[in-house]
């Protein structure tokens, strides 16, 4: 509506009425659902991912935040705008006893999901706060905060079984992918370019320090010479392009310097002997299927349980148990702290809090990474 002022038009505000019907139009086509509840429940988890898509969160972390409302949602039998912080309580208390057990890290995450959806439907720049309170009599509200949250103590909180690989049962699985090769080499049996492949990636991953997603990535390009050990050749060092990726960012790049010498030897062989098998030597993949794809993470943890329930290993291993090997046996064999972290790209708290306090310190740091990494790779 319109008024005058001096003769000059003005727009007056609108009604708080006509704020939601308006919203209730653009939400749904000028139609009102029968079930006013549901619609509007589902139209603000799409309103949610459209602003976590705004941020560029990752589909997996969209997906599982809203599998995880939803769930909450099914469970306490009540609408995001009932929810009260005892719900919320109750419901992560029965999670943490058994016989679900949830993982402290788990129910943090839970929290953490459930808070931030609460953070998009009490925002006043959205219209959930009118429409709730006008058609269902009730504010949503923010019922998770720092008094009932867990907090984050420490770096580490995995849970107890997960080990890195002791330097025994570390030969013991390498020697089994091995006999897979030979096994289905004598017996002339299909599989054995598949074992041999298998056999050099684990190998890779515990050479290199590497997550499952950043070895499934790797292309052969990916390695490149260091100056300082030219005895490696082409595999001196090795451009990681998908590290673990933080909130709303890109995957994390890190260049990983080649230090042991039977990698090298193995790596060079599967490249130069058992790849160009394939027949596909224009694909830039170092891990390509029969079929000319690429093997996938999955791929790697369900080959790794394969080997490890053969040999009777713990079930707790898993292939991120080849990655806390090398870390665990660089620090074990002598080598400077600092540079296994940046070879394995791990900042801990300790070292970001060391970082921002200190921008002379972080440079003296970073010289004495750049000695580490010259001294190791002599």
């Amino acid at each position: 509506m319109k008024g005058t002022n001096g003769g000059v038009a003005t727009q007056q505000p609108v009604p708080r009425g006509g704020e939601v019907d308006a919203a209730l139009d653009a939400l749904f086509g000028g139609v009102r659902p029968l079930r006013l509840n549901e619609a509007v429940f589902e139209a603000a988890l799409e309103g949610w991912r459209r602003q976590q898509a705004a941020r560029h969160l990752a589909e997996s972390t969209k997906r599982d935040r809203s599998l995880l409302v939803r769930r909450f949602r099914d469970e306490s039998g009540l609408w995001p705008w009932e929810w009260q912080a005892i719900h919320v309580d109750e419901w992560l208390e029965d999670l943490g006893a058994p016989p679900r057990r949830r993982a402290v890290s788990t129910l943090r995450g839970y929290q953490g999901a459930l808070r931030a959806f609460l953070e998009y439907l009490t925002d006043e720049r959205y219209p959930w706060l009118a429409i709730c309170e006008r058609e269902f009599g009730r504010r949503p509200v923010q019922v998770i905060d720092e008094r009932n949250s867990i907090v984050h103590l420490s770096d580490y909180e995995g849970a107890p079984g997960r080990r890195p690989m002791t330097r025994e049962e570390l030969i013991m699985f390498f020697d089994h992918c091995d006999a897979r090769v030979q096994v289905r080499r004598s017996l002339r049996r299909k599989g054995s370019l598949t074992a041999f492949r298998d056999a050099t990636l684990f190998k890779v991953i515990y050479a290199w320090g590497l997550r499952r997603q950043e070895a499934a990535m790797l292309d052969v390009s990916d390695f490149a010479r260091n100056p300082h050990r030219p005895s490696f050749g082409r595999y001196g060092s090795l451009s990681v392009r998908y590290g673990k990726a933080s909130r709303g960012g890109a995957p994390k790049c890190r260049n990983v310097l080649t230090v042991f010498d039977w990698a090298v030897e193995v790596l060079e062989q599967y490249i130069d002997e058992a790849r160009l098998l394939y027949g596909r030597s224009e694909h830039p993949a170092l891990w390509m299927t029969e079929r000319g794809g690429r093997v996938t993470s999955e791929y790697v943890t369900e080959r790794f349980a394969e080997y490890r329930d053969e040999l009777g290993l713990p079930r707790e291993l898993s292939p991120h148990a080849l990655r806390h090997s090398y870390v665990t046996h660089l620090i074990e064999d002598g080598f400077d702290e600092l540079f296994v972290q940046m070879q394995s790209g791990i900042a801990t708290r300790r070292r970001r809090r060391s970082t921002r306090a200190s921008a002379a310190t972080s440079r003296t740091r970073r010289c004495d990474a750049r000695c580490a990494l010259s001294s190791a790779t002599r």
